[in-house]
């Protein structure tokens, strides 16, 4: 159990990290005018297209097993 708690920890520590990290990169406030262009770790754009598309399916599986 403890080994699952920390693999799941972990997993969200990282993502949570990806994230600050790439909105620093992004962030003319962080960067200035003069700093050079950063590119991103994670394309947000797809990701979040991936996860709306896992999350449909996901629902319509469950609604296709839960109405048996």
């Amino acid at each position: 159990m403890q080994t699952f708690f920390g693999m799941i920890l972990g997993a969200l520590l990282l993502a949570c990290g990806v994230y600050v990290y790439d909105s620093m990169q992004t962030s003319s406030v962080a960067n200035g005018e003069v700093a050079i262009t950063n590119r991103t770790i994670v394309n947000w754009d797809v990701a979040k297209a991936d996860w709306d598309a896992l999350r449909d399916r996901a629902h319509k599986d469950w609604v296709r097993i839960s109405s048996k």
